[in-house]
């Protein structure tokens, strides 16, 4: 066992440890909640990362996004964050793919992995991508954030959650958002992630966990075929 891993062992097994080392994750979004469900995934030991976003850092990201840094602005999402995770761990092979998801695209980019998370900021892109997991049969992790508050969903093939949660032509005002609502939401995406590639229980499918820090509420929604419950 790798002295690296060391303090993962007991909350998951060497088994484990060493299953993750197999798994590839593909991460749609490389700004607030991307950049820290990467790290998570990296520093637990996962073994290929895919990154992708086509953007690039701007003042507005200082405020809370992990890899934007004054010294980088104007500079690549997607390879900034490769360029760290290398700083955290030299042996994880991490893809980065300055591109934006499209129709024609999406596809070929998801094909391959054993999971995808969601860390997009638009409701058109993220019904391209679960509409294209499912396709391909591969689970995906939603997450979201606003002001103080954040959403976590694990999203089977099949289930189609947002497609339920949220009407195809909907596309909210650009919202405000803390710096310490994205690292709450990505690693509890990160936390599902592992759960689902370890076939572990209690993942939130077909659940929503809404989580408002404000007044540090938790609740579990359960979504019964498209209606909450």
């Amino acid at each position: 066992m790798s002295e690296r891993y060391e303090r993962n062992i007991g909350a998951i097994t060497q088994t484990e440890q060493d299953l993750l080392a197999k798994k590839r994750v593909l991460i749609a979004g490389c700004g607030g909640l991307g950049a820290y469900a990467a790290e998570a995934l990296a520093r637990i030991g996962l073994g290929y990362l895919t990154l992708i976003d086509g953007d690039v850092f701007v003042p507005s990201n200082l405020n809370r996004q992990l890899n934007s840094l004054e010294s980088n602005l104007g500079k690549s999402k997607a390879l900034e964050a490769k360029k760290r995770l290398g700083q955290v761990r030299t042996d994880l092979s991490v893809e980065a793919i300055q591109i934006f998801l499209n129709e024609e695209n999406a596809s070929d980019l998801l094909k391959g992995h054993d999971l995808i998370i969601d860390a997009l900021d638009n409701v058109k892109s993220r019904l391209l991508i679960e509409k294209t997991a499912s396709g391909l049969g591969i689970p995906l992790v939603h997450g979201a954030v606003e002001g103080w508050n954040l959403q976590v969903s694990v999203i089977f093939p099949g289930d189609l959650t947002l497609s339920m949660l949220y009407p195809e032509d909907y596309e909210p005002p650009r919202p405000s958002i803390l710096p310490f609502a994205p690292a709450v939401c990505a690693n509890i995406q990160a936390a599902e992630a592992v759960k689902v590639m370890l076939n572990k229980d209690c993942i939130l499918r077909k659940k929503l966990l809404v989580i408002d820090m404000r007044d540090n509420s938790f609740e579990i929604i359960e979504l019964m075929g498209g209606i909450i419950g």
